[in-house]
């Protein structure tokens, strides 16, 4: 018996509309979608029972020995770790934006977790931490994701067959299990990800209710999850464009209805800007200003950071600091890169390697405060005059010739016409000297860009370059680090070309006791100016992750393949290998393949004017809104990945593969209806319920088959008595 709410969709789809509804190819689109032909699967009580049992399966999968392992796994390290810095209001430095870390916090802070654990490395026993709350947490919006694949594709197609096999497909794939059981970002970035998808297709499912309360409700709540997908990571911004398309979209079909007047198109703009635009920008930056507020003490990633923008941090020396308002000869002083993210002049007893420029002591650039940081300034020709002189005080100014001593191995800093380790286009920057003394290649000046001669140079605001005085170039500071030997830090070189960025340098910290301190409170820089200057480092962070030696990555090509996992916990005691179901992931190519061409087939018929029955084109038309807004949402979450020139992981895939995977749900759907209308009514029927049945019987039982591999197991895959034995289908799977 149909249901109430059927009947009303129906009413809906049949009843003529005035010239104050939507417009027409929208109209028409909506009653197509819910049009008996596509309701015929089932009533809104079974659909909402499918639901229920779906809800179910995924969180008691994903609950399912959620406590196991019971040691850190993989990037648990990094992000359990900034959890307990959130707790203890520490700064830190992340390539992410805040709102996931913020928000496992929270799940922590919440659930009893103190903060107090170290996250040093993968494999380190939790004991008696109270790490469960932050991995139940992470599972339940794990499990959220199969039902909300679920409500999507059905708000989309109508078919409760295409949704059961969505929403079975992302609940049978251990690969989702697996990144959403343990403390990560990528519950939270899959599951806004998700919700976002869901909010759009629930929105556009009201185009017949333009500005109703529900209509709102459910527009806002879109904007609302696309600024949380941003707000976890960057790749949010995907779904925000998947969206920013659709509106388009729907703008320029509403617009061409000529019926209603440009105020009505306007009054959608109006609506859309301020829910898709301005609301999710001022999410985003409250997000931002928590993070900011609750990040208040100083912590190991105050380096990446401008001096300014430490001086808000306490415990920082720079937090209510007092220092001379002036160098002088003879000031113990900090040199940072006045670049984003720049880092300090650092040095070390270390030389450089043989072969590689002199054999000299090695001049890097560090982003963390260290012992090592500290250079005096010296005149050229005489040594550095002590603290307790009575000689007057001689202050730094534009134009001085000078030489830097590092304070701690007393050796000068020095350049010479011999090209640099690695950048070998620059001269190499050295430590050299005994105690003090040198040559004429530890001679510098200091320049102030557009300076006066005998300017004075000042900490923290003056900006000034660092000359090497016979050879003339300048000290320069790299993004990029240098090999094992240089300890992976920056490299620094003396660049011929004066007038390049990266040459310039402030002082940090200046110590000099026979010059009266003054407060330093005046350089603190606005939350604005602290917004901008943390997005600068975010970005320079994100383009700066290359693969180390030695590190598993994987190219773009391998994902969909599923070619090669990723370990999560590689401990004696118990393995954990993510890895996509075989079965799911190659059937999402396969029929990726199939809707392109039945596509392209059916839009050159349509073109040479080849038009098939009415009931076959409301399921051609109904294929083919679904999995073209599928297919272009996998592809705005995948090929993006190829022009990014950062380290990437095989996790990368999990966004796009929840649009393929609700593509193959649907194109599943049109092939057994289209096979079936060329048969009798009850041959149709019983091949229709046979083939569902082996399709989910098929990827449960794969489920059942590798689940060893998200659960947790011993052994390898050769081994006879392992539960994996025997499922290393190809080469490249490592376990």
């Amino acid at each position: 018996m149909v249901s109430d709410e059927i009947k009303s969709n129906k009413s809906r789809s049949k009843h003529k509309p005035d010239k104050s509804e939507t417009p027409l190819k929208e109209k028409e689109n909506a009653a197509n979608r819910r049009s008996d032909e596509n309701l015929i699967d089932g009533d809104a009580r079974t659909q909402w029972f499918v639901l229920a049992a779906i809800i179910l399966l995924s969180v008691g999968t994903r609950l399912y020995k959620v406590e196991t392992p019971n040691h850190v796994c993989w990037d648990e390290t990094h992000f359990g770790k900034m959890a307990s810095w959130y707790i203890n209001r520490t700064f830190f430095f992340d390539v992410h934006p805040p709102l996931g870390k913020m928000l496992i916090a929270a799940s922590g802070y919440l659930t009893g977790y103190d903060g107090k654990f170290d996250f040093v490395k993968p494999g380190d026993p939790y004991g008696d931490v109270n790490y469960l709350g932050m991995r139940v947490v992470c599972a339940l919006l794990g499990a959220a994701i199969p039902p909300m694949v679920f409500v999507t594709v059905w708000e989309m197609t109508y078919s409760l067959n295409a949704a059961i096999l969505a929403g079975s497909f992302v609940l049978f794939d251990f690969g989702v299990l697996t990144l959403t059981q343990y403390i990560l970002l990528d519950s939270y970035l899959l599951f806004f990800i998700s919700a976002s998808f869901m909010c759009l297709a629930k929105f556009n499912s009201l185009a017949d209710r333009p500005f109703s309360l529900s209509w709102w409700t459910w527009l806002f709540l879109l904007g609302t999850f696309l600024a949380s997908a941003f707000s976890v990571k960057f790749v949010g911004l995907f779904i925000i464009l998947y969206a920013g398309v659709r509106t388009v979209w729907d703008l320029w079909v509403i617009l061409g209805d000529l019926e209603k007047p440009l105020s009505y198109t306007f009054k959608h703009f109006v609506a859309r800007t301020l829910c898709l635009i301005i609301w999710p920008a001022v999410m985003y930056i409250i997000v931002f200003y928590i993070h900011l507020h609750v990040l208040s003490k100083s912590g190991n990633g105050d380096g990446h950071y401008s001096t300014a923008f430490q001086s808000t941090l306490e415990g920082n020396p720079l937090y209510n600091a007092s220092m001379p308002a002036n160098v002088a000869f003879g000031s113990e002083i900090t040199l940072k890169n006045y670049r984003v993210g720049g880092a300090y002049i650092h040095s070390h007893w270390h030389l450089y390697p043989k072969g590689v420029g002199v054999r000299q002591q090695q001049v890097t650039t560090y982003a963390h405060k260290d012992p090592n940081n500290v250079w005096i300034v010296k005149s050229f020709e005489k040594p550095a005059p002590l603290h307790n002189s009575t000689e007057p005080v001689q202050l730094l100014k534009n134009g001085d010739l000078i030489r830097l001593e590092h304070k701690i191995t007393r050796r000068n800093l020095h350049s010479h016409k011999v090209p640099a380790p690695v950048s070998r286009k620059h001269y190499q920057v050295t430590g050299y000297g005994e105690n003090g003394t040198g040559d004429a290649n530890d001679i510098w000046k200091i320049d102030i860009p557009n300076g006066k001669p005998g300017d004075e140079v000042h900490p923290v605001r003056t900006i000034f370059r660092i000359v090497h005085h016979l050879s003339g170039c300048a000290l320069y500071s790299h993004n990029k680090n240098l090999p094992r030997w240089g300890f992976e830090q920056m490299e620094v070189t003396c660049n011929p070309n004066l007038r390049h960025p990266y040459n310039l340098w402030n002082v940090e910290e200046n110590y000099f006791p026979r010059l009266p301190n003054v407060s330093m409170e005046m350089h603190r820089p606005s939350f604005p100016k602290r917004f901008i200057e943390a997005h600068a480092v975010m970005l320079q962070g994100n383009a700066g992750l290359k693969p180390k030696p030695g590190e598993m990555y994987a190219k773009p090509w391998q994902w969909p393949i599923d070619f090669r996992g990723q370990w999560f916990s590689a401990a004696d005691s118990l393995h954990v290998y993510l890895l996509g179901n075989p079965i799911i992931w190659w059937g999402n190519l396969i029929f990726m393949t199939v809707f392109l061409c039945c596509f392209v087939y059916n839009s050159i018929k349509e073109q040479r004017g080849y038009l098939d029955h009415p009931s076959v084109m409301k399921r051609k038309h109904k294929m083919r809104y679904a999995c073209l807004w599928f297919f272009i949402g996998w592809a705005l979450h995948y090929w993006p990945f190829w022009a990014m020139g950062r380290i990437l992981y095989y996790h990368h895939y999990f966004p796009a593969l929840l649009f393929s995977t609700m593509l193959s749900g649907v194109i599943i759907d049109y092939l057994l209806e289209s096979l079936g209308s060329l048969l009798p009514p009850r041959s149709a029927s019983s091949l229709y319920h046979w083939t569902m049945g082996l399709i989910l019987s098929g990827v449960a039982y794969s489920f059942w088959l590798f689940s060893p591999l998200a659960y947790g197991y011993t052994g390898t895959s050769q081994m006879t008595n392992s539960t994996v034995h025997g499922l290393k289908w190809i080469e490249s799977w490592e376990f």
